[in-house]
């Protein structure tokens, strides 16, 4: 069910055929669950209502294939509008729409478009045409789908290019990456090898050190033992016995 000026509405009341009616019928948004339940419809009459948008679940009705949206209030369509697959015969006359979705250009089916009456940007509004009559609105299709592969096309590349301009700077980042890794891990191993080397040189003086500290007292104890050994002597001995003085203090 659908409101229509307030009051509920069954859509299916509205279909003859494959084609739904639901003009002047001060709409101001499109009931797309009803809509996606008549996949019969393949003709959708929205003329004359108060849309101003339509929503991306719109361009999931896959089965239009006749597209009324003239008299609305259309100030922009969905960038989704490319999956209407099946459009063949698309009227937008006397909206307010500026610009066209890109994806426009995959509506490979598309062979009548009607753009009257709409503020269109310049190219546009230039590539277009009058849409006066059937011929014109069929030709107004053709050149506006090929404007639109041709936007698609320049938008692809540029997006290609940018996308390689950041593999580059991504590959940039990466070896800049690697160098700052591999600075980082010679500094480690230049600081691993300077402590390792001042620790070598601090076990190299403790040893000397200590070879030193020893040394001397070896030394000193053999000056010691010499000393006694000279003090205990034969001749040592003999001179202290033979001494007239220390005779006379033991007499």
């Amino acid at each position: 069910m659908s409101k229509t000026n307030g009051k509920a509405v069954n859509l299916k009341d509205k279909l003859d055929g494959n084609e739904l009616d639901l003009s002047l019928c001060n709409l101001t948004e499109v009931p797309v669950k009803e809509l996606a339940t008549l996949t019969k419809a393949t003709v959708l009459d929205l003329s004359c209502n108060n849309l101003t948008i339509l929503p991306s679940e719109f361009c999931g009705l896959t089965h239009l294939m006749k597209l009324d949206l003239s008299k609305n209030q259309l100030v922009q369509l969905p960038p989704e509008l490319g999956r209407l697959v099946s459009l063949q015969h698309l009227d937008l006359y006397n909206n307010k729409l500026c610009s066209l979705p890109v994806s426009l250009a995959k509506l490979k089916n598309l062979k009548w478009l009607d753009l009257k009456d709409n503020p269109l940007e310049p190219a546009l509004a230039k590539v277009a045409g009058d849409c006066l009559d059937e011929k014109q609105c069929k030709e107004c299709a053709a050149r506006v789908l090929q404007h639109m592969r041709t936007i698609q096309s320049d938008q692809d590349r540029e997006k290609q290019r940018r996308l390689l301009a950041e593999r580059e700077r991504e590959k940039k980042r990466e070896v800049e990456q690697r160098l700052r890794e591999a600075r980082e891990r010679e500094a480690r191993k230049r600081e691993k090898a300077e402590e390792k080397e001042r620790k070598r040189r601090e076990y190299e003086s403790q040893r000397a050190a200590l070879i030193h500290q020893q040394e001397s007292e070896e030394k000193t104890e053999r000056e010691v033992q010499r000393e006694s050994r000279a003090a205990f002597s034969p001749a040592a001995v003999g001179w202290f016995c033979s001494c007239p003085f220390i005779q006379h203090s033991t007499g």
